[in-house]
């Protein structure tokens, strides 16, 4: 069984960084797996931010473009979150996803595993 573990959140002033962690267990596919972090702010709907597919490449949010920077270890299993010059907008509990075959990376229903999440609180 998959299962996904986030740490790193906390709260931080505005134009401060903080790097979110997600560690991978129960799966030997390290190298056929696609992730993602997905956030979801109080009274906002769940947004995708960030992911990477099985090759490296990565996608971004168009709100996170040039602050966030999203990487793995495939060795240690680990996920991360670099996130930089935050801002009160990105509050929000924010989750890493897990996915065999993911098609388009900001469709939740594209992953099979999710995390509890982790976070996040930006304050003015």
């Amino acid at each position: 069984q998959v299962q996904l573990v986030e740490s790193g959140g906390g709260s931080v002033q505005a134009g401060g960084s903080l790097r979110l962690s997600c560690v991978v267990t129960g799966d030997n596919s390290r190298y056929r797996r696609d992730l993602g972090w997905f956030r979801h702010g109080s009274g906002k709907e769940r947004e995708a931010v960030a992911a990477i597919d099985k090759s490296g490449t990565t996608s971004y949010a168009d709100s996170v473009k040039g602050r966030f920077s999203i990487s793995k270890d495939n060795a240690k299993n680990i996920l991360y979150l670099q996130m930089d010059s935050l801002s009160p907008e990105d509050t929000a509990l924010y989750y890493c996803a897990f996915g065999y075959n993911v098609r388009w990376w900001s469709r939740p229903d594209e992953y099979n595993y999710w995390g509890q999440g982790t976070q996040v609180t930006v304050s003015s």
